[in-house]
Order: structure tokens, then C-alpha cells, then sequence
């Protein structure tokens, strides 16, 4: 049985795929495997823990989250500067009636399922039971984000694959429930004036992102059973901090420099 205090824990993680572990897997197969066999821990920054920090608000345990955090309390007991603006921009989500009512449903509400035979689990920030899924986004703006990858800018949506996430929390709530709902994110900006707005992602592209989902997940199960070897991705930090230099390169031909358009 998962509840919030296992759910996060080595035994779940290595029991259940997840959204976060499968988008990991796509960015590196060698740095998630370390990370599932606890040789290699990713460095946590100011920039996630903002991020929780709303979270923690949300989830009604800021409280705690605070006490398990105290780098982000100064020496004098209070709150580190982009801390005291996280606290701003939950005041600031707190105004809009129709962004609090969007979270306002069941917090935090955990459910698991399969896709193609693999066990997946879910933990939905905002559950509105048989009527919509709602996911929190704390995110640096909404500017469009230039993609090295596609050669081209893109939403942070479809830059940071949150269409997965709905795909899969989507699947697995249908699974559970027989009804297939639509899927929100309640996203607000870190701005020194937030942004915040709700974004629906259509049926179509979590139909799409589904269908990815399936085409992927047997080879990553595969991975983590130990059937094959994880391929390094070579960019990471995990990967550079294992590099060793074969041979010299053309610096020609050694990077594939793009010059962003701004036009």
C-alpha cells in the first residue's frame, strides 16, 4: 500500500515506474539506474525547493517542510530571500478565486495502475473526483523556451513534457475509476510580479503523449530489471563526471553549434 510516507521511498521507486522516473530515463538511462541503485543523488537547488515550497502550502505542510529544510532559513531564524517571495506568490494565487478553485480538490491523492504490464503510481496535487485533474506548476515565466533538441522554441509545457504526466495520470485515474478526465495545470511564475494562469492540454496531445508513453516504457522496465544495459546519456553531470577521453576530436565536427534566430 502507498501512502505519503513510502511513496517516495528506494522500495517504491524500484517497484513502480512513475512520471518523474520515466521523463528520467529519457534524459538518461545510466543516471537513473545509478540513482535508483542509490550510487548517485542529484544536487538539489533553490529553484526545486521554491518550487516545493508551494507545493508544501498546497499539500498543508508547510510547516514541516520548512523544519526539514533549514537552509532556506538564514542564521537569524528567517526566511531566505526568494523564500519570502515564494510566500508573495502564494498570496498572489491566493486572490484568484477561479486558480484557488482549481486546487481545491483532493491533495496529494495517490493512485497506481499499468501501462503495457509495468506498474506505474501517480500522486495528483489536485484531485476533483470524476470531474478533473488538476497539477500545480511553479515555473521561472511563460516565455516560449528555445529547444537545442528541435532546433526551435517551445511552450514549457511541451519543453518540460508535462503532456506525459497528464497522459499517464489521466490512464491511471481512467483505470481506476472507468472515467477519463480532463487534465489541468494551475501553473504561476517566479516573477518579481507573478504570472499565473490554467492551461488545459487537449485530449489529443495526451492521446499522443500516451501512445509515447507505450512505445517506450517495456525498454525501460527492461533497464531497471537488468535485462539490458542503460545507455549514458554523455551530457549529463552524471555522465561528464564518468568521461573518459578516448582520443582527440576535430573541433570541427566535435559540437553541433546552433545560433538561436531571435527573428
Amino acid at each position: 500500500m502507498l501512502t505519503n510516507e513510502n511513496y517516495f521511498s528506494p522500495e517504491s521507486n524500484r517497484t513502480y515506474m512513475s512520471v518523474s522516473q520515466f521523463k528520467s530515463f529519457l534524459d538518461c538511462e545510466a543516471r537513473t539506474m545509478a540513482e535508483l541503485n542509490g550510487e548517485y543523488h542529484r544536487t538539489v537547488t533553490d529553484a526545486l525547493l521554491v518550487g516545493s515550497y508551494v507545493d508544501a502550502f498546497f499539500e498543508g505542510t508547510l510547516e514541516s517542510f520548512v523544519s526539514a529544510h533549514p537552509e532556506i532559513v538564514t542564521k537569524k531564524g528567517e526566511l531566505k530571500a526568494q523564500y519570502r517571495h515564494a510566500d508573495y506568490i502564494i498570496q498572489r494565487v491566493q486572490r484568484d478565486k477561479k486558480f484557488m478553485q482549481y486546487m481545491g480538490g483532493q491533495k496529494q491523492k495517490i493512485f497506481t495502475g499499468e501501462i503495457c504490464g509495468v506498474p506505474f503510481k501517480s500522486k495528483i496535487d489536485s484531485y476533483h473526483d470524476g470531474i478533473m485533474i488538476v497539477d500545480l506548476k511553479v515555473v521561472r515565466d511563460f516565455q516560449l523556451i528555445y529547444s537545442p533538441e528541435k532546433k526551435q522554441k517551445l511552450h514549457f509545457i511541451d519543453f518540460w513534457r508535462y503532456d506525459i504526466q497528464g497522459a499517464v495520470y489521466r490512464e491511471i485515474v481512467r483505470q481506476n475509476t472507468g472515467k477519463t478526465l480532463p487534465f489541468y495545470l494551475a501553473a504561476v511564475t517566479k516573477e518579481p510580479e507573478p504570472d499565473l494562469e490554467l492551461f488545459w492540454v487537449p485530449d489529443d496531445v495526451l492521446d499522443a503523449a500516451l501512445e509515447f508513453v507505450q512505445s517506450m516504457v517495456n525498454r525501460f522496465q527492461k533497464i531497471k530489471s537488468g535485462e539490458l544495459l542503460p545507455m549514458p546519456c554523455g551530457t549529463c553531470d552524471y555522465c561528464r563526471a564518468r568521461k573518459e577521453i578516448q582520443r582527440p576530436v576535430n573541433y570541427k565536427s566535435a559540437y553541433d553549434f546552433e545560433v538561436e534566430d531571435d527573428g
